[in-house]
């Protein structure tokens, strides 16, 4: 069976051109709107300090500091809504060099990406709380936390993106099962490596760097790592 017709090199780009505007718009639009919630967001991404500082209130040291703080969480908040989107653009660019039989696998593989996506933020959020009350309570009750809100948003936001993004990874190692690249008996054989590899990546991508989130991290993301591996046993022939 063959392909479409090669297209030139012009015709790509402005393909690319167009998938990066529609992305683009869609995260400006999802922008606006949590710009408009910008009070309600804020409050549900420190509700895990005040959970862990308790009468210990955020602070902020500059004139702009807290309008800056207000844009990079509308813009964070903007590109979550509009992950659905910005995906699907991804993959919208990348079907034409799919065969048919791949492309049949482009709608379940933006719905998982959402998923573990969002999944992952969630468990992040779930874990922020756990891995702040390890590092405010090693001070113990020689060291006073004074934080400011533009470092802690900024925390929170990295500490949350590197969760959504790690959680991705499955789907990866599922495409590359489809290519043929790798199959399930090979993932299978390559587990210590990969406990190796996302403990090693998971030190290094979290933002606290502490012992408790790189478990947090790890745990979870080999426990997908073996799932990934039965749903390519089922799943995928060759």
């Amino acid at each position: 069976m063959t392909g479409p017709p090669a297209q030139p090199i012009t015709a790509h780009l402005q393909e690319l051109r167009l998938r990066i505007i529609k992305a683009g718009l869609a995260v400006v639009v999802g922008a606006v709107v949590a710009f408009i919630f910008r009070g309600e967001i804020f409050d549900l991404l420190i509700a895990p300090y005040e959970q862990v500082a308790r009468d210990r209130a955020l602070v902020f040291f500059r004139p702009t500091e807290a309008f800056s703080l207000f844009m990079r969480l509308s813009l964070f908040g903007g590109f979550v809504l509009a992950s659905p989107i910005v995906l699907w653009q991804l993959w919208a660019f990348v079907a034409p060099a799919l065969s048919r039989r791949e492309r049949r696998f482009v709608v379940p593989i933006v719905a998982a990406l959402t998923l573990l996506f969002v999944g992952g933020i969630a468990f992040g959020y779930w874990s922020m709380e756990r891995g702040l009350g390890f590092l405010i309570d090693f001070g113990g009750d020689d060291l006073e936390p004074v934080i400011g809100g533009d470092y802690y948003v900024s925390f929170a936001l990295r500490f949350l993106l590197v969760f959504g993004v790690a959680f991705e990874f499955p789907v990866f190692l599922y495409s590359l099962a489809l290519m043929g690249v790798v199959g399930w008996r090979r993932l299978a054989s390559g587990r210590r490596w990969a406990v190796v590899t996302i403990v090693t990546v998971g030190a290094v991508v979290t933002p606290s760097g502490d012992p408790l989130t790189l478990l947090l991290l790890s745990v979870p993301l080999y426990v997908l790592y073996e799932a990934t591996i039965w749903i390519v046993r089922f799943t995928v022939r060759r």
